[in-house]
C-alpha cells in the first residue's frame, strides 16, 4: 500500500513567500534598468558630470569677463537619415556672454522623422560650466521628406570656471552632438554609424539673444 505524502502548510508558506520576493526583486530591477538612463541623463545635465552640458536656470551669467574663449562644433549622426551640420565651425566670445549660434538638419529620407540629440562638452572638466538657455535638444525633432529646419542654441560659459585651476587657462571648448533616432520611428533599411557631418564654412556663429 503506497504511503501518503504528508505536505507541512507552514513549509508550503515559506515557500509561497520567498517566491514571492524573488518575484518582486526580478520586476524592481527591470524597473531599475530602464529608469537607469534617464536618471542618469537627468543627473548628468544637472551636474555637467561626464562632460554634459548644464541646462541653466537663468538666461544671464552673473558676470561677463574681459576674456574670450573659442567654443568649436561638433555634429554627428547616428542612424538618422540627415543631414546634420553646424552652420559655423566655431565662434569665439566672452566668458559669461550670453550668445547663439546655429545647427541646421535636413531629412534625407522619403518619410517623415524623428530625431533626438545627445550632447557633451570637451574637455569633460568644463561640462559643469557650459550652460544653455536654450536648445533643440531639450525636445525631440520630426522633419518631413526632405525637410529643412534650422537649430539654435543658446548659451554661455560661467565665469566661475576660471576659478578651477585645471581650466583656469582654458582657450577652446568643444560642444559635440549626436543625432539618434526616436523609438518611434521605424528601422531604416541601412543605418551607418555615428559619423561626423561638419563640413561647414569656416565662418564664425551669428550672436544673438
Amino acid at each position: 500500500m503506497a504511503r501518503e505524502t504528508v505536505t507541512d502548510p507552514t513549509k508550503k508558506n515559506t515557500n509561497r513567500v520567498v517566491a514571492g520576493v524573488c518575484i518582486a526583486f526580478f520586476g524592481g530591477m527591470i524597473g531599475m534598468a530602464y529608469a537607469a538612463v534617464p536618471l542618469y541623463t537627468m543627473f548628468c545635465q544637472a551636474t555637467g558630470y561626464g562632460g554634459t552640458v548644464k541646462r541653466a536656470t537663468q538666461q544671464y551669467a552673473d558676470r561677463v569677463l574681459d576674456r574670450d574663449i573659442t567654443v568649436r562644433f561638433d555634429a554627428n549622426t547616428a542612424g538618422v537619415p540627415w543631414e546634420f551640420q553646424p552652420v559655423a565651425r566655431s565662434v569665439t566670445i566672452k566668458i559669461g556672454e550670453t550668445v547663439q549660434a546655429h545647427f541646421s538638419a535636413t531629412n534625407k529620407f522619403d518619410r517623415p522623422f524623428t530625431g533626438r540629440a545627445t550632447f557633451n562638452v570637451q574637455p569633460e572638466l568644463a561640462g559643469p560650466y557650459f550652460n544653455k538657455v536654450e536648445c533643440f535638444c531639450f525636445t525631440d525633432t520630426t522633419l518631413k521628406p526632405g525637410e529643412s529646419l534650422d537649430m539654435p542654441v543658446v548659451f554661455y560659459v560661467d565665469p566661475d570656471i576660471v576659478n578651477v585651476p585645471e581650466l583656469k587657462d582654458l582657450k577652446t571648448i568643444t560642444l559635440s552632438y549626436t543625432m539618434f533616432p526616436v523609438d518611434k520611428n521605424k528601422p531604416v533599411a541601412s543605418s551607418a554609424p555615428a559619423q561626423s557631418t561638419n563640413k561647414v564654412p569656416n565662418t564664425e556663429a551669428s550672436l544673438g539673444g
